[in-house]
């Protein structure tokens, strides 16, 4: 079976590939994250995971071994809301997000030395309305910080999120059902080291 390595300081991706009992090994890949020109969103999130793996595995040299990278885009109104380069921004963001429904898009890609197989997949999430009051608290908690859309579903934006419809898994960070997916396509098995009975 190939060894896996994971191109990304997310935690929140190390901790959605624990949950479905893949183990991996993490590289830090840094690569230019800024769009090209006109680039749509999905292709945007396509290609920087599938350049996340590809530099994890230029890092690996002769190893082998597979590589994993993946992208998170906030899209509204077909624009991406990167992570907010300051309060205010985040601030903005949040007031534009408020009673709307945005896309949620996230591409995880694998590579092998011979192959890069990718997948992009498209989430819609709706918000209730945010009050100033709220979405300053919000941006004093820390969490909006380093957040693309300047939120965390899984954390406390939580409570924001009226509607969502896709993978809840995609826009925390790894659509685990296109991942176990494509990890089996690679020979790499889902639920590894289970004990227990047979039945």
């Amino acid at each position: 079976m190939p060894s896996l390595y994971l191109a990304s300081g997310s935690p929140r991706r190390r901790e959605l590939l624990t949950q479905i009992g893949v183990p991996f090994s993490v590289l830090s890949a840094e690569i230019d994250e800024t769009p090209l020109p006109d680039e749509e969103p999905a292709a945007y999130v396509e290609r920087l995971a599938c350049a996340k793996a590809r530099a994890g595995q230029a890092l690996l040299g002769e190893d082998g071994g597979c590589v994993m990278g993946a992208d998170t885009a906030v899209v509204l109104d077909g624009r991406i809301l990167g992570k907010p380069v300051d309060r205010q921004d985040a601030l903005d963001t949040l007031a534009a997000l408020s009673g709307r429904e945005h896309q949620v898009l996230t591409a995880v890609a694998l590579v092998d030395g011979s192959r890069c197989v990718s997948r992009v997949v498209t989430s819609r999430v709706r918000f209730r309305p945010i009050s100033s009051v709220e979405a300053h608290a919000y941006w004093r908690s820390g969490e909006p910080r380093d957040k693309a859309g300047s939120y965390a579903i899984q954390g406390l934006a939580a409570i924001f999120v009226e509607a969502l419809h896709g993978s809840y898994s995609a826009v925390v960070g790894l659509p685990l059902c296109e991942t176990a997916d494509l990890l089996g396509h690679f020979g790499i098995p889902c639920w590894q080291g289970l004990e227990g009975e047979q039945p």
